[in-house]
């Protein structure tokens, strides 16, 4: 009786591990019908991140060009001050050395406005070229922000088509977990997870596993259909179970009818041949 009852216990595993994966396949389809549009609303959503970075960091330099500019002009003023004074001192001087001293001071500071001055006319120019970079950086920002947009828009009216039965799916899909056993579960989510195809339990199709299509010996086929425990396929790890009882009708007898047709034909054809031989030898 416990034999039975353990039995039962595993075919009634193997369907709802069943169920199980065709609820996920049936979420995986929903999924599918999106594409690529998730991944390219992500990319463009990154893209335009870094672009915004970048416009912060354009800004930042033309401010910094900006401050040097006006720090330049504040020494410029400074001396052209200082060489104002001189010129007033050099009306003063008693001896050589200190007009010598004077001229000298007056040809640095205008050395130095020359100076700041290509500093200004260097510093401007970069502050153009940023303001260009600037208006183009925006520009692409705009350009992504819109493609962005449609994207987003394509996104949410297909979501919006699937979003009431998948989540009618996923809570079946809740459900059905919590009716499996944590060990079984856990097994059968990495196997799905490794999966090219997203199949953690599959059918026998054929003599051969429904996931990766090798050749399944007779007596594992036996000991599948018999469902007294959990089998799993040697060359690509999925769980398997016996067509009837994952509720999936096989067809195999239409194969095997094409022989006897043949060979109707062929002996008609013979009867043919050999009534028109004995027709010409009676003429």
């Amino acid at each position: 009786m416990a034999k039975k009852e353990s039995e039962i216990s595993v075919e009634s595993k193997l369907q709802t591990l069943y169920q199980l994966q065709t609820t996920l396949s049936a979420i995986d389809e929903k999924r599918a019908l999106r594409g690529e549009l998730p991944l390219e609303v992500q990319d463009l959503e990154d893209e335009i991140a870094g672009l915004k970075t970048r416009v912060e960091h354009i800004e930042g330099d033309i401010s910094d060009f900006q401050q040097a500019v006006a720090q330049k002009q504040g020494e410029i003023k400074e001396a052209e001050e200082s060489v104002e004074r001189y010129k007033k001192q050099l009306d003063e001087v008693r001896n050589n050395r200190e007009y010598d001293t004077l001229t000298k001071e007056i040809e640095f500071q205008s050395l130095e406005i020359e100076l700041c001055n290509k500093k200004i006319k260097e510093a401007n120019a970069k502050v153009e070229d940023k303001k260009r970079e600037l208006i183009r950086t925006n520009d692409l920002i705009n350009d992504r922000q819109q493609a962005l947009d449609e994207k987003k828009s394509e996104l949410d009216e297909i979501m919006q088509e699937t979003r009431e039965e998948e989540q009618a799916l996923k809570a079946k899909a809740e459900d059905l977990e919590t009716k499996i056993e944590p060990r079984l579960l856990s097994s059968f989510k990495r196997i799905r997870k490794n999966a090219r195809n997203g199949l953690g339990i599959v059918y026998v199709q054929r003599d051969a596993c429904g996931g990766c299509f090798n050749k399944i010996p007779p007596q594992r086929q036996l000991d599948i259909k018999m469902h007294k425990k959990i089998i799993v396929c040697e060359y690509c790890g999925r769980i398997m179970i016996d067509p009837e009882l994952a509720g999936v009708k096989t067809v195999e007898t239409e194969v095997v009818d094409d022989k006897p047709k043949r060979k109707r034909a062929t002996t008609r054809k013979t009867a043919s041949k050999k009534s028109e031989e004995s027709e010409t030898k009676l003429s």
